[in-house]
């Protein structure tokens, strides 16, 4: 019987500890004309981390986002459901430019905030965080997504 209950313990721990990991994360750079601005950002680049999203967060850091990675640029829609912060959202071209920003995302909307061009990524933060940063459209995005184009 203790077998069993060892085996049972051990499945359950290591199923929890399997579906909270962590995603990969990496500190990124934004140029702004106010001078560069580090945050740390999760990658989300699969399907399933990119759905999920920052759906259910209660908190995130003034300097921490999550970066959504499509691997090519599209037209691309948000929301916030089941999102109960409020985001700002950085619509991020190819080249890692800032085509747009959508801020102050309300909580718990299922709204459509589109993209206004294709975009390679978008880049979540805190509600407000864009204006407190000095992010603007235009500034630059250095993180590994768009490495391959800052190297020209």
């Amino acid at each position: 019987m203790r077998l069993i209950a060892a085996f049972v313990l051990g499945f359950v721990l290591f199923g929890a500890t399997t579906a909270a990991q962590a995603l990969p994360s990496e500190r990124i750079v934004i140029d702004t004309r106010g001078g560069p601005r580090t945050l740390k950002v999760e990658i989300a680049a699969d399907p399933a981390s990119r759905e999920h999203g920052l759906m259910g967060r209660k908190h995130l850091a003034a300097d921490a986002g999550m970066l959504f990675d499509f691997h090519k640029p599209l037209m691309a829609a948000f929301w916030m459901k089941d999102t109960p912060l409020s985001l700002d959202m950085l619509f991020v071209r190819a080249d890692g430019s800032v085509s747009s920003i959508a801020a102050n995302a309300v909580p718990f909307s299922e709204k459509e905030i589109v993209s206004v061009e294709p975009i390679r990524a978008v880049i979540e933060i805190k509600g407000g965080g864009a204006h407190a940063l000095g992010i603007e459209p235009g500034d630059v995005v250095h993180a590994r997504a768009f490495a391959n184009k800052s190297a020209h």
